[in-house]
């Protein structure tokens, strides 16, 4: 029930990213419904059924005192041991809290988690949760109050006892906590969030945990792929005097600099990384730039060193030269565009041409012997999807290519292309950008490209943060030395790690100049792991897999959110019993380590019983199809 206050927007959202369904019931609606018995429960079988499994409020009355809405709810949270979110309180005694000790800012300190919440419902993280403090000149961008829980209160006749559990604390003030009162417990938080914020997404899938005691619809993981584009193939190098790429914009012809490909050392140092860190990279190639290689030395060592290396990757096909497969480009003016025959229709790339720079580069790839998923692909730069303004459709030839070579994932950009969608028989991928540019390979190459863009042209930038202050912000230019390490490291990590914490499966690309000269990938990469495993518990590792699967779970997801309005599911006498879904849609299940799935005859009498799903944040979760029935483990739920 919301009042439009960012909490319960944080909480809802949390429930969409999840896939957990919801009713919601603006507060401000004239014609919203009333809460009464009747909208909170029927009956199955002739027995009583809750029909939602927990309540989440913005505060722990918003319907003032005496309100018969309040007492249906109070009712009906002691009749079903329904759970209770206060999303945002003023530390009272009514929410067995002393007033506060402390009411302000609370921008970059640091909440523990108590040991019950990491043995309950957060039992996923390791304890601590940084409040973020992104702007030191922004003041506010957390508020909220510290306060003590009160004494606990025995029973006393048909008084219940009162107890306050805390869950978060700051230097012992409480900033979550669950307080039992009245027959009934309800989960109360101290301070102010919003559903960007990395605090509440760490503790967004606890809470949802909590409210249902680990048995509800949704499947949630912390995904984390990297896709590494143009293996084999060199990569053009940024001019730190003409603030160009030769090739991709530099409008004297004049300008040249020497381009990136990685060496065999450095293919030593990314398999080594990859087994001391036991992360997998997928490796995206062009087999031309290999070839191309060995007609102009004689041997190409980058690729014997990626061959004795082999088991330590994942390959994907990147088409065989990385042409680009939309329209013809005409390239005579900066930027490009579309070719036009004398008709003005556009010029598009042939669909046998690109049907050979995927099966040509496949067939190289099994040659030399980089296993592959036939069913992926990613062009070059992403060529044959439409890219705004220049060519506003896809290249019609691309799909039927597609088509013929048994394509089914085909990776986009998702700054440009971010909702999955159909490219014939395929489905695209979006792929996250990460920071570091194509045509970097050192940390002074990538500073400078990045104060071009980011700094005025008062301070020797190119000015596009001025002609763009509603996307670009302008920044102080950054130090050469210093400024990739303590400024585009942090920052870009903060962005993976809010793609991460969002149960978005959606991979990262970077290129193979990034792991050449001074490997500045790993700068990053670094920081990231090393911000998630210090947060995350060994029960929730990343989840790292190859695009396929990636693609697989954003169809299930989407799938999932036009569907689910069909499926009916519920937890009566510790057996879970969902329906109405058949055979075709498939239903995101998460539920206590120690369910079994079981098989019952005409009678109701268990025939067959199976462990159910796949072990994760101390849950276990799966996608089933059908009409099922699950009995909850030992745990009284």
């Amino acid at each position: 029930m919301t009042d439009g206050g960012a909490n319960v927007v944080a909480v809802t959202e949390q429930l969409k990213t999840e896939g957990v369904p919801y009713k919601l019931v603006n507060l401000a609606d004239a014609a919203r419904p009333t809460i009464t018995t009747a909208f909170l429960q029927d009956t199955v079988s002739g027995a009583p059924r809750a029909k939602y499994q927990a309540v989440v409020l913005p505060n722990t009355n918003p319907f003032g005192t005496g309100s018969a809405e309040m007492a249906a709810i109070v009712a009906f949270e002691k009749q079903f041991g329904i759970r209770q979110l206060s999303s945002y309180i003023y530390p009272t005694p009514e929410a067995g809290l002393n007033y506060p000790t402390y009411a302000g800012q609370l921008d970059g300190i640091t909440g523990t988690l108590t040991p019950s919440a990491k043995a309950g419902a957060f039992r996923y993280l390791k304890g601590d949760v940084a409040f973020e403090d992104n702007d030191p000149n922004a003041p506010n961008e957390s508020y909220g109050y510290l306060s003590t829980p009160l004494p606990d209160v025995p029973a006393a006749g048909t008084t219940p006892a009162t107890h306050f559990e805390p869950y978060l604390t700051k230097d012992g003030g409480v900033l979550a906590g669950a307080y039992t009162h009245d027959g009934r417990t309800e989960m109360v938080m101290t301070f102010a969030a919003n559903h960007f914020q990395s605090q509440f997404r760490l503790i967004g899938h606890g809470l949802i945990t909590w409210l249902t005691k680990g048995v509800h619809l949704g499947y949630n993981r912390q995904y984390f792929s990297v896709h590494v584009d143009d293996l084999f193939l060199p990569d053009a190098r940024w001019s730190t005097t003409a603030n160009c790429t030769p090739g991709e914009g530099c409008t004297d012809p004049n300008v040249t600099t020497p381009d990136i490909r990685m060496t065999a050392d450095d293919v030593t140092a990314a398999a080594n990384w990859s087994t001391q860190n036991d992360f997998t990279f997928d490796m995206y190639f062009n087999g031309f730039g290999s070839d191309e290689a060995v007609e102009q030395n004689g041997s190409d060592p980058l690729l014997t060193a990626v061959q004795a290396n082999k088991a330590k990757f994942r390959f994907a096909n990147h088409t065989f030269q990385h042409t680009y497969l939309g329209c013809q480009q005409d390239v005579t003016v900066i930027p490009w565009v579309c070719k036009k025959d004398a008709n003005n229709n556009t010029l598009w790339e042939t669909r046998p041409y690109i049907r050979n720079e995927i099966t040509d580069n496949r067939n190289w790839g099994n040659a030399k012997g980089f296993g592959q998923d036939t069913t992926e692909l990613v062009t070059g730069e992403h060529s044959g999807l439409k890219i705004l303004p220049q060519q506003p459709q896809d290249n019609p030839n691309l799909g039927l290519a597609v088509n013929d070579t048994g394509t089914k994932w085909l990776g986009s950009d998702a700054s440009r292309d971010f909702d999955q969608r159909a490219v014939n028989n395929a489905l695209t991928v979006p792929r996250y950008p990460m920071a570091n540019y194509f045509n970097t390979a050192t940390v002074a190459e990538m500073v400078d490209e990045y104060n071009w863009i980011y700094t005025s042209r008062a301070d020797g930038g190119s000015g596009i943060c001025e002609d763009n202050p509603l996307t670009v912000t302008c920044i102080q230019p950054l130090d050469p030395a210093t400024g990739y390490q303590n400024h585009i490291v942090p920052l870009d990590a903060r962005i993976e790690m809010s793609h991460i914490i969002k149960n978005d499966p959606r991979p990262h690309y970077v290129h193979q100049s990034n792991m050449a000269e001074d490997r500045i990938l790993y700068p990053l990469l670094d920081r990231v792991l090393g911000d998630y495993r210090s947060v995350f518990a060994e029960n929730s590792p990343l989840v790292n897999q190859r695009m396929a699967a990636n693609g697989a779970e954003l169809k299930r997801q989407a799938s999932w959110k036009t569907t689910q309005g069909a499926v009916t599911a519920y937890l009566q006498d510790g057996r879970v019993t969902i329906s109405g879904g058949g055979a075709s849609v498939h239903v995101p299940i998460t539920l206590p380590a120690g369910t079994d799935q079981i098989v019952l005859n005409l009678l109701g009498l268990i025939t067959m019983t199976s462990p159910f799903g796949t072990s994760y944040a101390g849950e276990v979760s799966d996608y089933k199809t059908g009409n099922l029935t699950f009995q909850v483990g030992a745990q009284t739920v």
